[in-house]
């Protein structure tokens, strides 16, 4: 059994694995963002932020369990971590964001939300071992490319999944992905419909990224 990865633009992904309860992240307003309007079925909604990107339950079928927050959760046998980052001080404009940590069997998914600066050696240290990360590098509100590569390299993450970015759907100002690609040293990348993962064994050596072709 494999746990499938698909991301329908900026920071929406779906998470499915047979068996187990099926995760989506930060469903969007496409009114505001851009996109096909999604209409997804999930039994988990995780929220980083309360921005229009981030958080639209409209586009989510039944009545998945939403997390909003920091906590730990488990829900039809995946385990759910919410950490809060941005927003932390108290009295300034800054947006709140919680990166979740989603364990599918053993497999960390790392998804950092909407979050803006680099944490602390020590709050990397407090995830553990991430084997997929999925990163914002378009800039905006989220990490600009050179940010979003520097967090990479202290994760060391098995895979790296951009997101965030500027694509011919969105309609929001965000920098495109081969800023991103520069600043990680690649040049074409070929896109992929999604990304399944059969077991950690399958997983590279070294820190590889994938870029997925947004769902519509």
């Amino acid at each position: 059994m494999a746990l499938e990865i698909i991301w329908y633009g900026h920071s929406c992904f779906r998470f499915t694995e047979r068996g187990m309860a099926s995760v989506v992240t930060d469903p969007f307003d496409s009114d505001k963002i851009g996109y096909t309007p999604i209409k997804l079925k999930a039994d988990i909604v995780t929220s980083s932020c309360n921005l229009p990107g981030h958080r639209n339950l409209s586009a989510i079928k039944g009545s998945p369990f939403e997390i909003v927050g920091p906590g730990e959760y488990e829900i039809g046998e995946v385990f759910i971590t919410g950490v809060q980052t941005n927003g932390k001080k108290k009295n300034t404009d800054e947006i709140t964001n919680t990166l979740y940590l989603i364990d599918y069997n053993g497999l960390t998914i790392a998804h950092l939300g909407n979050m803006n600066h680099i944490p602390s050696q020590t709050e990397i240290e407090t995830l553990g071992n991430v084997n997929v990360a999925l990163v914002p590098v378009g800039g905006g509100s989220g990490l600009n490319a050179s940010k979003a590569s520097e967090i990479i390299s202290l994760l060391e993450p098995d895979l790296v999944v951009p997101m965030h970015y500027k694509t011919p759907g969105c309609k929001i100002e965000l920098d495109p992905l081969n800023k991103f690609l520069k600043e990680m040293g690649l040049n074409d990348v070929v896109p992929e419909a999604s990304l399944k993962i059969d077991s950690s064994r399958a997983l590279p050596e070294d820190t590889k990224v994938i870029v997925l072709t947004p769902k519509i």
